[in-house]
């Protein structure tokens, strides 16, 4: 597909998304387990296939990530009005949807049918978690679009995770505070993934739903009124364990247990590698200065990125909010990440490690300033 415009000056633009297709590789993560549960029954019920996804995800993917490396280009901004509004890429959201449905399907029921071990019982639902957590990521996406199928796909994927809260909280709250001590989502200076993630969960849920209740508030309308958006999505989660608990009974139970921890722990994963110690700079009328590129760490490891929807390019998606995945742009002199997500995500798991690799670029960002550094609201 070659996009086509014109400079300021009339000179002709063409360029050519040589990523395009490769976004297909985004389903990746949701075939993931339907292809372990496969292989599975093909090797004579060979057990230890269910620890593939996992693998696959925080071994092959970082080591995937180091081998191919970064891609920093940018298609130029002549386009990227073109390249916005081309349907394709926003039909390959709404396909991850089905097939994120799909791969959370023949989870539990692999998890309630197969004679499994319990260990291999709890591995599948952690599995199933983990990328469904992932999912919110086409959540993210499209929670972030106004049309109104594009808002109804978002409430259909956030509802696998219990996550109903979430387009409210993530578009009105973290876009609005992040990077500041007062935002729940942003991870602070020398602050574990595990105690961030204690902080993170339960205060999101609060300010989503405080959001969504002035929102309605202001059209004169009731938190429990039937157009509440995030009570229409745990009306999705609520219809899916009612669905699955008539299908596989109390099997359900741990299952789902397992399966929303390990989803919500994915996301915390996300929010705290995002913006991990960085902070905006307090003005002197007591606001913050306004989020630009610098205030969220980027990067540009091209594998993960594909199958992340360029969430990783986090710094565009902050300054740009309704910029487009496949429009996200790189820029000069951000604070990047020393792998893709996922690499992060084993380093978060390790706090000394963590802090080892994470803080000295923290302070390099800072300049030695501690005064620059998110260290919380008591140091604020």
């Amino acid at each position: 597909m070659i996009f086509v415009a014109e400079t300021a000056a009339g000179d002709r633009v063409e360029w050519v998304d040589r990523k395009r297709w490769l976004w297909l590789l985004s389903f990746v993560p949701a075939l993931l387990p339907i292809l372990s549960y496969t292989a599975y029954y093909l090797t004579n019920q060979s057990v230890h296939w269910v620890w593939g996804p996992l693998v696959f995800a925080y071994v092959f993917i970082p080591l995937i990530d180091t081998i191919l490396g970064e891609d920093e280009n940018n298609p130029p901004e002549e386009v990227v009005n073109a390249l916005a509004e081309d349907p394709f890429y926003t039909r390959l959201l709404h396909i991850a949807v089905a097939v994120y449905y799909a791969s959370f399907a023949v989870s539990i029921w692999f998890f309630a049918t197969a004679d499994l071990p319990l260990w291999a019982m709890g591995v599948v639902a952690i599995s199933a978690g983990v990328f469904s957590g992932t999912s919110l990521t086409v959540g993210h996406e499209l929670g972030h679009k106004t049309g109104r199928w594009e808002r109804f796909s978002a409430k259909l994927i956030n509802g696998l995770s219990w996550y109903g809260h979430f387009t409210a909280e993530h578009n009105n709250g973290h876009h609005v505070q992040v990077a500041t001590p007062e935002d729940s989502a942003s991870a602070r200076y020398d602050e574990s993934f595990y105690a961030f993630m204690v902080r993170e969960a339960p205060h999101g849920i609060r300010r989503g739903l405080r959001i969504e209740r002035q929102r309605l508030a202001k059209r004169g309308l009731s938190f429990w009124h039937w157009r509440n958006e995030s009570l229409q999505c745990y009306a999705v989660s609520a219809l899916i364990a009612v669905v699955c608990f008539a299908a596989f009974g109390w099997l359900a139970a741990p299952f789902f247990l397992i399966h929303h921890f390990f989803s919500w722990q994915q996301l915390s994963l996300a929010n705290y590698v995002e913006h991990y110690g960085l902070k905006r700079a307090k003005l002197p009328n007591g606001r913050y200065e306004p989020c630009r590129p610098e205030h969220s760490w980027n990067t540009n490891h091209i594998f993960s990125n594909l199958l992340l929807f360029h969430l990783q390019r986090h710094s565009d998606h902050h300054s740009n909010p309704m910029r487009p995945y496949q429009a996200l742009r790189d820029f000069k002199d951000l604070p990047k990440l020393p792998s893709g997500y996922p690499g992060c995500f084993v380093l978060a798991f390790i706090p000394p490690l963590w802090f080892r690799v994470m803080n000295p670029k923290v302070l390099a960002w800072a300049g030695g300033d501690m005064s620059r550094v998110n260290t919380g609201p008591e140091q604020a």
